[in-house]
């Protein structure tokens, strides 16, 4: 399959042609059935000769070419409108009826709280032209109108207030929220683009007349991606000021899967300096070594690195509730747990030759020991729940007396 993204350099392109080279070089191999021959990638510094060579040739076109900020009104026609007319009448000149998407805009469309100005009418016009093309040529046309789009590489002060908010936390700038009880419809680019994969096996999401289209839609037309995210601007401000605080606090959000946290957390971090890829962690160091608080979470505990200079045993106390998980990585150690009120004491050897994980049970009091006289011992530990020294839940006694 030929494959010819228009506005290849933008937000959605860059994402999409990346996501379509990763299959094509076989690095991305979910999907078996789609084989991809050439990425025909198109932008406003191509040539006409391009532009014709690849509408002669290409087997599916995704039209994400158009115009957000204009120096003047006029050019949302011709940047929507204009070009998609030019891309239709060449594919028409080479009687190359492959399928065709085109990225508009849910401010297309005369219902809702969107106001049609230039730009949605520049975005209806483009509509419009695709449908006629489509009814005149008998070539499948796929229309998607997006909310408002998110994700690592959108230009910050363009077009999107996420992009801005995360760039600005990101870079310690200023954020003004005039009211936080605004919501907006978001669209992350990587929900976007599998849509986009799913389109190329035929599995696009096609609106139907189930509330999912506007009332001008033309049935089976309109396609949408099936995952967006209401959220107000306030709650994006608050997520923004945790992930802000995290190399002081430590403290991870909760993330859960396909959750708005999880992928705007990844589109702050893409915005991150070099200067802040890094972080010092707190280092509580004595004379038998080091603890080191790694990363906490909100509802699963914390996980730490402890490391023990040779021949030191560390420990040598118990929990009511509290457990954990030793994970020697480096070094040999015996773990010892003996349960309180008895004498049976349980060994275990471990080593970071073979990495194993050993429970600290409730109720037994426990201790590690650097077997070796020359190395350090290194272990990663974690707790079901970060420490609190109001609560500490921990107390001092020896597993042999």
């Amino acid at each position: 399959m030929k494959i010819l993204v228009t506005g290849a350099k933008g937000f959605v392109g860059k994402n999409l042609c990346q996501s379509l080279q990763n299959i094509k070089d076989g690095k991305d191999k979910t999907h078996p059935a789609l084989s991809i021959e050439e990425i025909y990638a198109y932008d406003i510094d191509g040539t006409k000769e391009q532009l014709e060579n690849y509408c002669k040739n290409a087997d599916f076109v995704f039209n994400l070419a158009g115009v957000n900020r204009p120096q003047t009104q006029e050019e949302f026609m011709q940047g929507n409108f204009g070009f998609a007319s030019l891309l239709l009448d060449t594919l028409k000149k080479y009687n190359n009826t492959c399928p065709v998407m085109l990225s508009s805009s849910i401010q297309a469309t005369l219902i809702g709280r969107y106001a049609q100005g230039e730009y949605g009418k520049s975005k209806k016009a483009g509509e419009d032209l695709f449908f006629e093309y489509g009814n005149q040529t008998g070539a499948k046309v796929c229309v998607y109108r997006f909310p408002n789009l998110f994700g690592k590489w959108c230009r910050p002060n363009y077009n999107s207030a996420v992009a801005t908010f995360c760039s600005n936390y990101a870079n310690d700038l200023p954020v003004t929220v005039t009211d936080p009880a605004i919501e907006l419809e978001l669209l992350y680019v990587d929900d976007l683009v599998a849509e986009m994969i799913n389109l190329l096996e035929n599995k696009g999401h096609r609106c139907e007349y189930d509330g999912l289209a506007p009332v001008d839609d033309q049935n089976g037309k309109f396609y949408f991606v099936p995952t967006t995210h209401k959220v107000t601007l306030g709650y994006i401000i608050e997520c923004l000021e945790k992930f802000k605080a995290q190399p002081k606090t430590l403290v991870v959000p909760e993330i859960e899967d396909n959750s708005f946290i999880k992928k705007l957390y990844s589109t702050y971090l893409s915005y991150l300096p070099k200067e802040k890829a890094i972080f010092d962690l707190k280092m509580n160091v004595d004379d038998r070594g080091s603890f080191t608080e790694l990363l906490k979470t909100q509802k699963c505990g914390q996980i730490s690195v402890n490391v023990s200079k040779p021949a030191i045993t560390k420990g040598q106390h118990w929990h009511h509730s509290k457990w954990e998980f030793f994970i020697v990585v480096k070094g040999n150690a015996l773990i010892q747990q003996r349960k309180i009120g008895s004498d049976e004491v349980l060994n275990f050897n471990v080593s970071g030759d073979k990495i194993q994980a050993v429970h600290m049970l409730p109720g037994y009091t426990h201790n590690i020991i650097n077997l070796s006289d020359t190395e350090d011992l290194v272990t990663v530990m974690w707790a079901n729940e970060s420490f609190d020294p109001n609560h500490p839940d921990t107390y001092f006694e020896k597993v042999e007396n």
